[in-house]
């Protein structure tokens, strides 16, 4: 009895092939499995809700939006319109980017959702986002020292060694959150209310002012006016008298 012959499969596909095979095999079991959770809904007034999250996303991105992409340095330009143009955009004002976990709800494993990018290419988060957009998004974890953006055609946050990278923004809100200050704002200070009394001196202040001296009183009885009109007779004897009282001084003296 003659052994049965391998299977061709089993004879003629390299690793490779068979890696390849068995990845192919998995795709299609998620893609009949179907993505997990409940719907994404569109609010029909620019924005998308996740049931799952609690997320509210916008339905177009920066690119859909104003035709430009922009660096980390200047994406807060971007989130500040937005923000200032609330009526447009569900009536918030406190959209943001999200981070990379937030990012990454959007991007289907399964490979069942597809979403047309501007380029006429599909990458895979919902179509229930507005076609024509860009596939990527800048996220919460870049900063001016570490440039990250994050990439949705595969799923991955790409780190850069230049700022001179440009993206795209997806974004995102989530109620209760408080409005992100906008660029270059800073906290108004309290003034205080004017006071109609003035204010009192300090202790120094009040050791180094010079008296005020105190006020004459008005009332009273008048000083006599001193006479000038006197006669030679009377000056003569107030001469003799003063003579007088000179030599006794000058006898008590000794």
């Amino acid at each position: 009895m003659s052994e049965t012959p391998p299977s061709s499969e089993a004879t003629e596909l390299s690793p490779a092939e068979k890696a390849k095979l068995a990845a192919a095999k998995k795709a299609e079991a998620a893609k009949k499995a179907g993505p997990v959770g409940d719907p994404l809904v569109d609010n029909d007034d620019g924005t998308i809700t996740d049931p799952n999250t609690g997320f509210t996303w916008k339905k177009t991105d920066a690119w859909l939006d104003v035709k430009k992409f922009y660096t980390w340095a200047d994406h807060r330009e971007y989130v500040d319109w937005v923000n200032q143009n609330k009526d447009k955009f569900g009536g918030y004002e406190n959209w943001r980017i999200p981070n990379k976990a937030e990012a990454l709800t959007l991007f289907d494993k399964t490979g069942v959702k597809a979403l047309v990018d501007k380029n006429g290419t599909s990458y895979p988060i919902d179509s229930i986002f507005a076609p024509g957009g860009a596939s990527n998004t800048w996220i919460t974890e870049c900063s001016d020292e570490k440039i990250i953006r994050m990439d949705l055609k595969i799923g991955v946050a790409t780190d850069y060694p230049t700022a001179d990278v440009w993206s795209s923004m997806r974004l995102i809100r989530k109620e209760g959150e408080a409005a992100p200050v906008k660029e270059g704002a800073s906290p108004t200070p309290e003034v205080e209310a004017a006071s109609d009394q003035p204010a009192e001196p300090s202790a120094d202040a009040a050791k180094a002012a010079p008296a005020t001296p105190a006020p004459k009183a008005s009332g009273g009885t008048p000083k006599p006016t001193p006479r000038k009109d006197f006669t030679s007779e009377e000056k003569a004897a107030m001469r003799k008298r003063a003579k007088a009282h000179a030599a006794e001084v000058k006898a008590r003296k000794g």
